[in-house]
């Protein structure tokens, strides 16, 4: 009955055995080394290359990366992409962080906030003032995802900066709607976190150097221009973490082997069809996203009925699967639901989804007898 694999966590999530494998086999000549020195700064190399391909980047847009993770570029990109005003599209407590960077900046306008309830999300509304909208691909605390488009009637410089941390590599998407696109790497890309990543057009390129140029002051590992210039030669302004490197080139030469983000995303699309489907038939369960468009194919977000409700404590749920073998089923700390939250990135097998299903089925029934 128990899945082969028992690691659904969102972040950090399951982490393939051969990516361990190869990290291993490469370590007496990698692990303590210089970052700065050709052996890591290949696997950078292959890392930018390897993005490039899988998103399916134009001419002209450059992979950039820093240390800190997702939260970090909040600030990096308050220093180095906002130039006086900004657009927050929020819909869960990730891309309310963002916004609520924004507002603390004294460099910046007061941002334009546009909110919907936790399990949807709004639409972005042009507005001459604005000079970067801020959208979220995928809100890992609620389990929403959303199609990426450039808000109608926005102004020609501004910029489209997307927050996809949990949906890289498991959702697809349109470089021609998207200026900069930023994540971390402990989602779809298998890895640990305490890196940031970024897409960037040669508009937000153009964009960095402005800023840049203006004199405004900004911390030198804040600094995108500075990311920038390392990125163009393989490493990063400080030391980074060398097996987070590896572990996400290793898990993107995978993704690229098997058929690239079409394959992943696929992928990550069936395992959320068994777990949605399962959901709508169980009579003490329901996905939390009403609308399936909107339902994240990465996060999947399952409402239980509680014990009030002649059904059970998710909570209790999630332990007693822990003590299986099947872990990280636990709700978002924060949304404070009967609830459980699936990861089912590309390294997810589907068929460990549906299996996680059944073991879902028979906790409850036990729970209820």
């Amino acid at each position: 009955m128990l899945p082969s694999d028992g690691r659904f966590g969102c972040g950090p999530s399951k982490v393939r055995p051969e990516q361990l494998a190869a990290l291993l086999a490469d370590a007496p000549d990698y692990l303590g080394t210089s970052h700065r020195q050709p052996r890591v700064k290949s696997v950078v190399a292959s890392v930018r290359a390897g993005l490039r391909e899988l998103f399916g980047l134009p001419d002209g847009w450059e992979i950039v990366l820093g240390n800190g993770g997702s939260t970090v570029f909040w600030d990096v990109a308050c220093f180095g992409l906002i130039e006086h005003c900004s657009q927050h599209l929020v819909f869960g407590e990730f891309s309310s962080k963002f916004a609520e960077a924004a507002t603390a900046a004294p460099q910046l306008r007061d941002p334009v906030i546009i909110e919907a309830p936790y399990g949807d999300h709004p639409k972005a509304v042009a507005e001459p003032e604005v000079d970067v909208y801020a959208l979220t691909h995928n809100e890992t605390s609620t389990g929403v995802m959303m199609d990426l488009r450039r808000p109608s009637g926005a102004h020609e410089g501004s910029l489209v900066v997307v927050d996809a941390t949990s949906a890289a590599g498991g959702l697809g998407w349109d470089p021609s709607q998207v200026d900069v696109y930023y994540f971390a790497p402990q989602k779809s890309f298998a890895s640990d976190g305490g890196l940031w990543l970024a897409a960037c057009s040669p508009a937000a390129v153009e964009r960095i150097g402005r800023i840049k140029a203006s004199g405004r002051w900004i911390p030198a590992s804040m600094d995108l221009s500075i990311a920038l210039d390392n990125s163009r030669l393989d490493q990063t302004y400080n030391t980074p973490a060398l097996v987070t490197l590896h572990l996400l080139d290793s898990q993107i030469r995978w993704m690229l082997a098997q058929g690239g983000l079409a394959w992943c995303a696929d992928r990550s699309a069936t395992s959320a069809d068994i777990l949605y489907r399962w959901a709508e038939t169980h009579p003490l369960a329901s996905p939390f996203v009403t609308d399936p468009a909107k339902r994240s194919h990465v996060v999947g977000t399952i409402d239980l009925a509680g014990p009030d409700a002649g059904g059970v404590d998710a909570n209790q749920v999630a332990k007693v699967l822990r003590q299986h073998g099947i872990v990280d089923t636990e709700s978002y700390r924060k949304l404070g639901r009967n609830q459980l939250r699936i990861g089912m990135f590309p390294a997810v097998e589907p068929d460990d989804v549906a299996a996680l299903t059944r073991c879902i089925a028979t906790v409850i029934d036990h729970l209820r007898a």
